[in-house]
């Protein structure tokens, strides 16, 4: 890997500025112009050097201190249809499908949403519910402890 787009990376690694123009923000600290800093980015990203350039929200932060993750027995005929839908709900952050371990986990759909009490959880939960259409098990699962969010890190 060329050592300027190192560089750029390990710039980048712990956040980009927040800042009107962040790429020029970084070229400025690296003698880079801000369109070098740009294309670099979509070269790296191109030949998936990087896999995506993304926002991490830290929800506790921005006051959302409930976390729940839902979990549903879909049948698996539906399971797409009623992840999209679930994903269309903005307080919800991500969904997902993974399998069943039956008997001792029968859920396949996952649905972390998020809340500033357990009680506002609890009521966006039963709006999934009212949105799936079928009588569906389901459980919550809430957080109990905030854990570090970062991607990858290079080495210094």
């Amino acid at each position: 890997m060329e050592e300027i787009n190192e560089k750029i990376l390990k710039t980048i690694q712990d956040g980009i500025p927040v800042t009107e123009k962040p790429y020029k923000c970084i070229g400025d600290q690296l003698g880079l112009t801000e369109d070098e800093v740009i294309d670099r980015i979509k070269s790296m990203l191109e030949r998936n050097w990087l896999r995506r350039i993304g926002c991490i929200p830290h929800h506790y932060n921005l006051g959302f201190t409930a976390n729940g993750m839902s979990a549903w027995d879909v049948p698996d005929e539906q399971v797409d249809e009623v992840g999209k839908n679930f994903g269309a709900f903005d307080f919800v952050s991500h969904c997902y499908r993974r399998p069943r371990h039956r008997p001792i986990w029968p859920y396949n759909l996952f649905a972390m949403v998020h809340g500033k009490s357990k009680s506002e959880v609890l009521e966006k939960v039963s709006r999934l519910e009212e949105a799936v259409g079928i009588e569906v098990d389901h459980e919550v699962l809430f957080s109990t402890e905030l854990l570090k969010k970062q991607g990858s890190r290079l080495s210094e």
